[in-house]
């Protein structure tokens, strides 16, 4: 569409524009007049009047009504700090911080700040502190007292307007000798003059006190306060008089004094001192009875009424008795000085060894074998000699009779062997037996049916006597020390019951069993151990341990007559009823080689100590389980005589003796069958065995 096609549609809708007619104009040349204002005096008044009335209009809209509410309403406000104006009790001000100052008679001056808020119309109230009151404090007739407001001292009496914050306050006035005086005071302050007067009462009583014969010092307390007849000013509470005249015995009494009520105490009859008696005897200790009343021992100090006799005996076990009398004045100090007497008897001693010493209460009196003379009273005897154990007793020798110490030393070695105890008992409750072992053959020959290469014969001599365990170790036992241990089941029966020997540990766990077992006793232990490992172990020590596998074989296969067995029973098998727990008819679904003509009742590990011992009392030392022993495995030699071998020093692998519950074959059930391993196994347990010394 064109430019003329839009002006004509324009022009159809408004109708035809009017023209537009263009004007005259002529620019201003500055030449012509102009108007000029001149302020006027009445002009500056109404512009300063329009300000302040702009001003005064601001104020008023963005002013706050405040009353500034002032305890005592009589108090002098003056506000600082910014513009305010007062309208009667209120004030117009505008929000923010103002310094105010309070004044009133009677009040501290207050300075603070008036913080006014957004609130339109607001109250803020001030509390002015009133100043101290000046108070006056006297008692009367007396002076010096002093005066404590709330516990705290102020001074002493008269005390002339001390100032006293207003309030109430707790007074106390006390004075030496009288009742502590208190009050509750309410001082009304502003510089009011109060006054307060006390009446201080005694706290005492007035007690008369009088003797016979006059003169007596008075004590109080263990002072000296007068003499009698005194009437005595004593203060209040329990107070100890005594009464003191010399040559006569003091009178002590106790009284509670209550302040103000006095009293007389009843005439005082002051008896004669006593006479002072220091005894002694020879020898000392003897018992001294007055009167026949026991005394005390010797050397002794006694207290004796004057003007009259007073019987002395004197008693001594060994000593003869003996009697005095003794008469003493008042007040008077004597020493008596008594000898007893030795009561003697003849004893024979004698003794073996015939150069053995006598001592009688640690005196050396010569050669055991004599008669001497020995006071009738309790006695030390004692007879020496080198290499023998000491004989010492208490003999009290009886006039009149014949008597013999009769004695024999026991040597040193008898009486060290007598102490030795045949059968111990463990902190666990398993006991071992001693053994004063011998020499005898290890091994097996060669000839014998079912010998190993293991086997070799081997000379051996056990000197180092030994204790060891009549049972194998049980489930109970070893869990004293390991308490979550488990021996766990074969084919689903259990190895685990209390009484079943423990089976499912290491040689290292046998070995810990021991050690700890020592540390519940407080022995010295056997094995060095390192964390879980077993580093070595201490020969001399006495603690608990493995049986080695010599003192093994020795308990099991000698019988004390010098012979040496084949199976525990004797030389044939099958074993006789009750023999042991081995492989047999019970366990022919389990186990592949069996004793078909043999049952024990038992499928695995029985109770220990269920079957028959060996001839030294020892049980399971064939069948039920084999058993860890000290030595390491290793090749063992055939040359001289091995005196309580230990085993190889080193090795991989731990030697187990004896046969168990699945064994059943020839080779097995031989006492000099050896194994050997590392691992915990089923049918592998152990015993304890400790040396002597």
């Amino acid at each position: 569409m064109s430019v003329d096609n839009i002006d004509d549609d324009i022009n159809k809708v408004n109708g035809p524009a009017d023209p537009i007619v263009p004007i005259d104009f002529t620019p201003h040349d500055e030449k012509g007049p102009r108007v000029t204002f001149k302020p006027k005096p009445v002009h500056f008044v109404v512009g300063i009047f329009l300000i302040i009335s702009g001003i005064a209009g601001w104020f008023v809209l963005t002013a706050r009504s405040v009353f500034v509410e002032v305890n005592p309403i009589t108090a002098q406000i003056e506000i600082s700090g910014g513009l305010h104006v007062r309208l009667g009790q209120r004030y117009l001000i505008r929000t923010g911080s103002y310094a105010i100052r309070l004044s009133n008679e009677g009040y501290h001056d207050t300075v603070t700040q008036l913080l006014v808020n957004t609130e339109q119309s607001q109250t803020i109230p001030f509390e002015m502190r009133r100043l101290p009151g000046k108070v006056s404090i006297a008692t009367m007739d007396l002076s010096g007292a002093r005066v404590q407001i709330d516990g705290v001292d102020v001074g002493l009496t008269p005390l002339i307007e001390i100032p006293v914050e207003p309030g109430e306050h707790q007074m106390t006035i006390s004075l030496d000798r009288y009742l502590d005086f208190g009050q509750t005071i309410d001082i009304e302050g502003r510089q009011v003059e109060q006054s307060y007067q006390a009446s201080l009462e005694p706290a005492w009583a007035v007690v008369g006190l009088s003797t016979t014969p006059p003169g007596a010092d008075v004590l109080l307390d263990g002072e000296v306060i007068g003499i009698t007849p005194v009437n005595a000013e004593i203060l209040q509470g329990r107070r100890d008089l005594t009464l003191k005249l010399a040559g006569h015995k003091a009178w002590q009494e106790d009284f509670d004094i209550i302040a103000g009520e006095d009293f007389n105490v009843p005439l005082v009859e002051l008896e004669p001192a006593d006479g002072l008696v220091f005894i002694r005897s020879n020898p000392s200790a003897a018992s001294v009875t007055i009167g026949g009343e026991f005394k005390g021992l010797t050397p002794l100090e006694v207290a004796l009424p004057p003007g009259q006799n007073h019987e002395l005996s004197f008693f001594k076990s060994g000593y003869y008795s003996s009697r005095t009398s003794i008469r003493t004045e008042p007040n008077q100090e004597r020493e008596l000085n008594v000898s007893l007497d030795p009561e003697l008897a003849s004893v024979s001693v004698i003794a073996q060894p015939e150069d053995a010493e006598l001592y009688v209460n640690g005196e050396f009196r010569g050669l055991a074998n004599q008669t001497l003379e020995l006071m009738a009273a309790s006695q030390q005897i004692e007879i020496r000699k080198d290499g023998f154990v000491p004989y010492t007793a208490e003999f009290t020798s009886r006039p009149g009779l014949d008597q013999a110490i009769r004695v024999t030393l026991k040597s040193l070695e008898q009486a060290r062997l007598e102490q030795i105890r045949p059968v111990i008992t463990t902190a666990a409750g398993q006991e071992l037996k001693l053994f004063y072992p011998g020499a005898f053959t290890m091994g097996a020959s060669r000839r014998e049916a079912g010998r190993r290469p293991n086997e070799n014969l081997r000379d051996i001599q056990l000197e180092r006597a030994f204790y060891i365990g009549f049972n194998e170790v049980s489930n109970a036992e070893f869990r004293q020390f390991s308490a979550d241990h488990s021996s766990g089941t074969v084919s689903g029966v259990t190895l685990n019951n209390e009484s079943q020997p423990v089976v499912q540990v290491s040689w290292a766990q046998a070995a810990a069993y021991c050690n700890w077992l020592s540390e519940q006793e407080g022995l010295p232990l056997f094995y060095e151990i390192d964390g879980e490992d077993i580093i070595g172990f201490n020969p001399e020590a006495t603690g608990y341990r493995l049986p080695t596998e010599a003192e093994w074989a020795w308990v099991a296969r000698t019988d004390g007559t010098g012979n040496t067995l084949k199976y525990p029973w004797g030389d044939q098998l099958p074993p006789p009823e009750n023999a042991g727990n081995f492989a047999d008819i019970t366990a022919q679904n389990y186990l592949g080689e069996i004793m078909f003509n043999y049952n024990d009742n038992y499928f695995a590990t029985a109770p220990v100590a269920s079957f028959a011992p060996n001839h030294y009392a020892i049980y399971d030392m064939a069948g039920n389980v084999s058993e860890w022993v000290h030595d390491y495995y290793g090749a063992v030699g055939t040359v001289g005589v091995e005196v309580d071998p230990l085993g190889p020093e080193l090795g991989q692998f731990h030697t187990i003796r004896g046969s168990s519950w699945a064994h059943g074959a020839v080779t097995e059930m031989r006492l000099s069958f050896r194994d050997f391993g590392e691992e915990p196994r089923d049918d592998v347990g152990f015993r304890i065995a400790r040396y002597l010394e």
